[in-house]
């Protein structure tokens, strides 16, 4: 089967999750992807929880695998007049230059969009950073739980009424997501670039990538600037619209904002008596009694498991999700029905599982192409293949340019 980007060359250089995810996408996708690292690797290497697994994989770095599967690593000192020359010459015969260099870091090794464009005019260079590149926090280094989280508003909205606490991110979530913003830019220029000829300068940032998730509320907040009500468990809106702890200490979650769906409910959790009680006995009754009514629920929630109240909702119609664990989804069965965690083969740690990205194609050849390199594990082998010789490279490799 013929994959997507078959015959596209990517050129990275790129760091920590957010631009060596959209890279590992574009990898699944059949492009080359080239990665330039320093001499010393990736600051990111290395910095992996260990998996609770004996034998070989115990040691492996699944997070930086994550991020970097089916790349070519190339080890070049970017600082240096050579280095950046290197990377240069690689870009101009790549279709892709990907990054997350700030501005002025592009400009200081000649891989900024109006270089890259002279050397290779049909190139598309494409930058994530955490702010943008214009306007006073260009230059701002960001996380994604500074510029996606922090900085976006969606920490604070997510905050249980106007006292809760910030809540916590688990790792790479805001970097992912900015991740495949960059990836649809890409493809989009990549697009344009075939059938015109011309390059073209994308970008996106963790910042904008976050703002965009929440553009339901931002699609009014940009008009009123008004605060968002923070709201608490016993202040939500309706009652078939919330979340309940069960008696086996899982959560599960409903979301059902039809009228009929209260009776519904009520006769699930077998609460019929609430159907008619004056306090709750129209939405802006519930609304108004939410607290009461929510301890009630709650009083009820916790007779019987999750799993088990999520039998009788969907007997019932009603529209729910069990609050699963991290170790749960990963042996999900609906995971399992829709590959959502392939294997991949290492030729010295043995096979082991990883994520695939967000979506399917009919008849393509699309997914994870095997392990992620090691630092500079394919330096020579690129280097021929835009024309240095074996003593060029050993030469480069002496001077401390290349590794």
């Amino acid at each position: 089967m013929r994959a997507p980007l078959e015959g596209v060359r990517v050129v990275a250089v790129d760091s920590y999750m957010a631009a060596p995810s959209a890279g590992a996408i574009l990898a699944d996708l059949g492009a080359d992807v080239v990665k330039i690292e320093p001499l010393t690797g990736d600051p990111i290497r290395g910095k992996s929880r260990p998996a609770k697994v004996d034998g070989p994989l115990s040691t492996y770095d699944f997070q930086f695998d994550v991020d970097n599967r089916g790349k070519r690593s190339i080890a070049v000192a970017l600082d240096t007049d050579e280095g950046a020359a290197l990377a240069q010459r690689l870009c101009g015969s790549a279709q892709v230059f990907l990054c997350n260099l700030l501005p002025h870091r592009q400009e200081r090794f000649g891989l900024d969009a109006a270089t890259l464009l002279a050397i290779n005019p049909s190139i598309v260079h494409a930058t994530l950073t955490g702010y943008g590149t214009a306007g006073p926090d260009a230059l701002r280094p960001g996380f994604d739980v500074t510029a996606f989280f922090g900085r976006s508003g969606l920490y604070d909205a997510m905050r249980e009424g106007n006292d809760g606490m910030v809540p916590g991110a688990r790792p790479a979530q805001g970097d992912h997501t900015a991740g495949l913003a960059l990836v649809a830019a890409i493809l989009a220029a990549l697009r344009v670039a075939e059938a015109t000829g011309e390059g073209q300068a994308v970008e996106t940032s963790l910042f904008e990538s976050a703002v965009w998730t929440q553009a339901s509320d931002f699609a009014i907040t940009a008009v009123d600037q008004a605060p968002v009500r923070r709201r608490r468990r016993t202040q939500m809106i309706v009652a078939t619209a919330n979340r309940f702890p069960c008696g086996d200490g899982y959560w599960i979650v409903i979301n059902n904002l039809d009228v009929p769906a209260w009776d519904r409910m009520c006769r699930a959790l077998e609460l019929d008596e609430l159907i008619d009680d004056e306090r709750f006995v129209t939405p802006k009754a519930r609304f108004d009694n939410m607290e009461e009514l929510i301890g009630l629920l709650d009083e009820r929630f916790l007779t019987r498991s999750r799993d088990e109240w999520g039998a009788r909702f969907d007997e019932a119609g009603i529209i729910w999700g069990p609050v699963l664990g991290l170790d749960e989804v990963a042996v999900d069965p609906q995971a399992e029905a829709i590959g959502l965690f392939p294997t991949v083969e290492h030729q010295e740690h043995g096979s082991y599982r990883t994520v695939r990205a967000p979506m399917q194609f009919e008849g393509l050849d699309v997914g994870p192409r095997g392990r992620s390199p090691e630092v500079g594990e394919h330096t020579r082998e690129v280097l021929e293949s835009i024309g240095l010789t074996a003593d060029e490279i050993d030469d480069l490799a002496a001077a401390d340019i290349v590794g």
